[in-house]
């Protein structure tokens, strides 16, 4: 299977124009829940890919407003290449979304796509889970505040949690999504001189830099403290390690979920995300 059998083509991909500003991409990346959006610029010879725009661009970077100064280059594939080549290309280069470029943008390729294919039988699904899975989990205790379950998962630097109660048993499952849904960012003006976000600010995502007393717009995140257990899923979907990895992508796409806990028995056993699933192609 290509990539041109499984990509989003050009005509159904949002995308943002050079020259633009940060307002241009808020919309999709904010009010829409998209993660990057692709950056094309119109010349006489047609249309040029530039790269992407990411949310966490925005969020890093929170004084620049010019789009071409927000634009990341990233790895790009094309449309008569393998899927198996594009999942090496997502696992060597840690990338979630390739862009699919020839003369122009293409389209792009998301690692739901190499998910979806391997549910539908497309491309080689036969390996086991228990071969693919990872024995070590992030984990955090139910009663956690949230804003000290998302620095866990930042420094973790993976996109999910496994939720434990009082007994150290599996109880739900708290991801990045479920913390964007009830994050809330704030913008304003702030004397920059003061305005260090320390340890107990519920918006420490992003420090502010004292630069004097003059003023300058902030952009802080702000979590809710109440404890994981009032965010997370509780209704837990798992998977044992004799599934193959094209049942383990049936759940995927089925539950939408980037993450399945392995089981054996009642007992958590390891944790198997799409991206493992990749390394079995």
């Amino acid at each position: 299977m290509n990539v041109a059998d499984a990509m989003t083509p050009r005509s159904e991909v949002v995308t943002v124009e050079i020259p633009g500003t940060r307002d241009d991409v808020l919309e999709y990346l904010q009010d829409r829940g998209f993660s990057s959006v692709p950056v094309i610029k119109s010349t006489d010879d047609g249309e040029e890919f530039r790269g992407l725009v990411t949310r966490e661009a925005l969020i890093d970077r929170p004084d620049e407003d010019q789009l071409a100064m927000l634009v990341e280059e990233v790895p790009t594939t094309t449309a008569d290449a393998t899927l198996e080549a594009v999942a090496r290309l997502m696992l060597e280069e840690g990338e979630r979304r390739v862009p699919v470029v020839g003369d122009g943008l293409d389209g792009i390729v998301t690692m739901t796509d190499v998910i979806r294919a391997i549910a539908n039988g497309d491309v080689d699904g036969s390996a086991s889970v228990g071969d693919l899975a990872r024995s070590d989990v992030n984990s955090v205790y139910v009663e956690t505040p949230l804003t000290v379950a998302e620095r866990e998962l930042s420094y973790a630097e993976v996109p999910y949690a496994v939720v434990l109660d009082d007994h150290g048993d599996m109880t739900g499952m708290l991801t990045e999504v479920d913390i964007i849904e009830v994050a809330r960012v704030v913008e304003g003006e702030d004397d920059t001189g003061d305005s260090i976000a320390g340890q107990d600010d519920e918006w420490a995502w992003e420090g502010i830099k004292a630069v004097g007393g003059r003023y300058m717009p902030t952009r802080n995140v702000e979590i809710p403290a109440e404890p994981v257990g009032e965010f997370m899923t509780d209704d837990v979907v798992t998977v044992s390690k004799r599934r193959t990895a094209e049942e383990a992508a049936q759940l995927m796409i089925e539950h939408d979920i980037e993450q399945i806990p392995l089981v054996a028995g009642d007992q958590l056993a390891g944790i198997v995300r799409d991206v493992d699933l990749l390394e079995g192609l």
